[in-house]
């Protein structure tokens, strides 16, 4: 762990020793964007309620008569065939997101895969969409990708507040918000139900896990990259344990979550640990494991575990990516967080998700 992280966690610490959530939250927002602030408290504007940790978060209510109902999407690109990419945004009584949505060229009458890719830190859509080139890959094979954006009104450092006890759980908060996001697309778009996917990137990994866990009726399959398990944190300290490897999970019972993880094992912002208790919180402890090396010329080398269930089939995917800091594997330079030398996350994660449609009950 760099030097300046460590003096910002250990700033956080001693800010909620003296009462100071206000300032200690700032403090884990920076760690969390890999800021570089000197002294977040020093600086920090006066903030609202919902920054503070150890409070129920509220949104920001929408204004006017239309609050609760969805405003249209917005078309910014309209080439064939290179798809479209559209603004939009949705409201409802959790509160209200914009989002941006990438319609392949085939998109029509057949229902075609959705993937929902929250953004970490700093980040918003267009920047996410770039460094993941997830909108080629949807060109390419067909599928949708929802881009939901964070509210800097909500969060200043634009992170997906998982960290919040407000925000954890299915019907509340952000994971409330980001399915209703979810269903709404779906009902706009010929999509396939079955196929349904969710992933996401330090912040957006842990918000992906959350949701997976919640909504399995929903999401089919789930992707983490650089992220932490769902029930790790409920507030400052132990996020901040969490995101040093210390953390315990606060949920005794695997979720059976079909999940692919990626993690650079020189992550200096989110501990490798995490990755493991990813997998341990999807699978619990999986029948069998297959441990094997991936390695491609001018590609780093990465650790691939393969979970397998009782029955024999893929439960989870676990790529620890040696040599690789907090960025999205196989990413463009095009975007923020992202390192082209690792193996493609993306292509990897598309792979998993097509292998793992969403179980029906019986």
């Amino acid at each position: 762990m760099n030097s300046h992280l460590k003096s910002l966690m250990s700033q956080a610490m001693q800010l909620t020793r003296s009462g100071n959530l206000q300032a200690a939250t700032a403090a884990i927002q920076a760690a969390l964007g890999n800021q570089t602030q000197a002294s977040p408290a020093a600086n920090m504007p006066a903030r609202s309620e919902s920054d503070v940790i150890d409070v129920t978060a509220r949104e920001v209510p929408g204004t006017g008569p239309e609050s609760e109902a969805s405003v249209p999407p917005r078309s910014e690109s309209s080439t064939p065939a290179a798809g479209r990419f559209i603004s939009g945004s949705h409201r409802d009584a959790a509160g209200s997101r914009d989002f941006k949505l990438y319609i392949p060229p085939t998109a029509g009458d057949k229902p075609l895969p959705l993937v929902v890719m929250l953004h970490g830190c700093t980040q918003n859509p267009d920047d996410f969409a770039a460094g993941t080139t997830m909108n080629e890959a949807a060109r390419a094979q067909g599928f949708f990708v929802l881009y939901p954006q964070q509210s800097t009104q909500m969060n200043p450092q634009r992170c997906w507040n998982w960290f919040k006890h407000s925000h954890q759980t299915r019907g509340r908060g952000e994971p409330g918000l980001l399915a209703g996001m979810t269903r709404e697309v779906m009902s706009q778009h010929a999509i396939d139900p079955d196929r349904v996917y969710v992933a996401g990137l330090s912040a957006g990994g842990a918000m992906a896990a959350i949701l997976g866990e919640s909504y399995p009726d929903l999401f089919a399959a789930v992707g983490v990259h650089s992220g932490l398990a769902a029930g790790m944190a409920t507030d400052l300290p132990s996020a901040l344990s969490a995101m040093k490897g210390g953390g315990s999970r606060t949920r005794a019972q695997a979720s059976g979550m079909p999940t692919i993880v990626f993690h650079g094992d020189a992550d200096n912002t989110v501990h490798p640990l995490n990755g493991e208790q990813v997998i341990s919180a999807s699978t619990g402890k999986a029948a069998h494991v297959e441990v094997q090396q991936v390695k491609s010329a001018g590609v780093r080398t990465a650790t691939r575990s393969t979970h397998r269930a009782a029955d024999g089939t893929v439960a989870a995917e676990h790529w620890l990516v040696h040599g690789s800091a907090h960025a999205w594997s196989g990413g463009s330079a095009q975007g923020s967080y992202t390192d082209s030398r690792g193996p493609d996350a993306s292509a990897e994660m598309m792979r998993f998700f097509m292998e793992h449609p969403r179980r029906r009950a019986h």
